[in-house]
């Protein structure tokens, strides 16, 4: 079974990503997919790296400047418009490049996370919000004993009572 292939450019913070992914894609007829969770916003281009035009070089990019700052945009977002622009930029006969230092946004397309793409219940989590870690976590054993999450990680502790309050059975 042949997959589609997706070259990712990963790193630590301006360590020359950009630049590297702008001289690969020229080199093996690329087109670049932007993986930084910032640069998808448009005006935050102060302290973000986000690459101009300039140094696009010709080298079409997506996922740049696809939202206002304080809309909503989830790693699902993500996932599914950069999985839409690998299906066109293969379509053409192009290479993909993923480009960025956003990991979880790099992962979620590479290993291809299994994401509901639900919005948040924000009510919820307020509720959540206002108990102390300990609370949270005798929550989730009263709910799902068997569950790993290490007991002092408030955010992953809350984010399985979300998804238990959700009805996603994967959490």
């Amino acid at each position: 079974m042949n997959k589609p292939k997706v070259v990712a450019v990963v790193g630590t913070n301006a360590s020359g990503k950009s630049a590297l992914g702008v001289r690969l894609a020229g080199t093996f007829d690329g087109e670049i997919i932007s993986a930084d969770s910032r640069q998808v916003f448009r005006g935050l281009d102060l302290g973000s790296g986000k690459i101009t035009p300039e140094e696009m070089q010709g080298v079409p990019h997506y996922m740049i400047d696809v939202r206002e700052p304080g809309e909503f945009f989830s790693m699902a977002d993500f996932q599914r418009l950069a999985y839409e622009a690998i299906d066109d930029i293969l379509a053409r006969g192009k290479v993909p490049f993923l480009v960025g230092g956003t990991g979880l946004y790099v992962n979620a397309v590479a290993d291809g996370y299994q994401l509901s793409g639900k919005m948040p219940d924000l009510s919820y989590r307020r509720e959540l919000e206002k108990r102390t870690t300990a609370e949270l976590y005798a929550l989730l054993m009263q709910k799902c004993p068997q569950s790993d999450v290490e007991p002092n990680n408030r955010n992953r502790v809350m984010r399985v009572l979300e998804k238990l309050h959700d009805g996603d059975d994967t959490a």
